[in-house]
């Protein structure tokens, strides 16, 4: 493993010699981690759709405890109010205003690991876990591809599918994302294509079902890119959907907002097999701090958005994916 500017030369060093790597990168990209297959044994577990390399114990504990404790609405909107001032001063047009949600819960980080469902699935040494619906980007066969996710309501909402994706906000915020991410993409790949569209997704949660909105976005990388791919990966990050846009504004303006450290929050996780690449950003995220629990969310503000309504959906993405 190792720390620090060299990160990215590492990555393309393995990806060069088509070695197998995983990777995590904070959201500030100042405490990067690099492990190769062997190394990552004791120190972090995960779950991709296509890797694993964990074995489940045979018995868990049932989750019989989950309380929240965001903070307060009033807590809530100064940080919106920086936001939404700098959105009309034209600084930033769209932020992922997030913060720290306490929570207690009878079970450890390690059995919420286990005992969660959800397309990627991570856990490091006993700091955090995160269980994220979320892909960056996908790289198979020279052709990169990346699947922002904008939007979310209760599928229990009478027409909730009809409504997520006839709301003039929820569509302005992903069509930013969708324009950001595909520029992206052109910084690294040719014939850049939105694919689909504002597709929807299900999620299953232990509180309730969620549906999330997506699109998928391709490009054809060069034909060197495995001696190239920490090249390719910092130069997309820190992910669009999670900061905002402009990024490098937009990322200033967060930290001012915010109030709190991200860490490996919204930061991304990535496995490499030698060929292909496969990674998520690192969001519905629960993190030890001292021996206490504490789960981060948020969602994405523009000019449209009222701090009631945002503050409720960040206290609705507190959740464990355990049916």
């Amino acid at each position: 493993m190792k720390k620090g500017k060299t990160i990215q030369e590492q990555m393309n060093l393995f990806g060069s010699q088509r070695e197998p790597f995983v990777f995590l990168i904070d959201f500030l990209m100042e405490q990067p981690l690099i492990f190769s297959w062997k190394e990552a044994r004791g120190k972090i577990k995960w779950e991709t759709p296509g890797t694993i390399n964990f074995v489940h114990p045979p018995e868990t504990p049932e989750l019989k405890q989950w309380n929240s404790y965001p903070v307060t609405f009033e807590t809530y909107k100064k940080g919106f109010d920086v936001v939404l001032e700098h959105i009309h001063k034209g600084d930033t047009y769209l932020l992922n205003f997030t913060q720290p949600t306490p929570v207690e819960t009878n079970l450890s980080l390690e059995e919420i690991f286990y005992l969660s469902e959800a397309p990627y699935k991570i856990l490091l040494e006993n700091q955090f876990v995160c269980f994220s619906p979320e892909s960056f980007v996908k790289i198979k066969n020279g052709k990169i591809a990346s699947f922002p996710m904008k939007g979310t309501i209760d599928a229990e909402t009478e027409k909730a599918e009809e409504l997520i994706l006839s709301d003039s906000k929820e569509l302005a915020e992903h069509n930013t994302i969708v324009d950001l991410i595909r520029n992206d993409l052109s910084l690294v790949a040719e014939n850049v294509t939105v694919e689909r569209f504002r597709y929807l997704e299900r999620i299953h949660t232990a509180q309730k079902d969620l549906w999330q909105v997506s699109s998928e976005i391709t490009g054809a990388l060069p034909e060197n890119y495995a001696s190239r791919i920490g090249d390719i990966l910092f130069a997309m990050l820190p992910a669009g959907s999670v900061s905002g846009a402009p990024k490098k504004k937009t990322v200033e303006i967060i930290q001012k907002a915010e109030n709190y450290e991200r860490g490996y929050y919204t930061g991304v996780f990535g496995v490499f097999d030698g060929k292909n690449l496969d990674s998520c950003v690192l969001i519905r995220f629960l993190e030890n701090q001292d021996g206490h629990l504490v789960y981060k969310s948020g969602g994405g503000i523009t000019f449209m958005s009222h701090a009631e309504t945002e503050y409720e959906e960040m206290k609705k993405k507190v959740y464990v994916p355990i049916a």
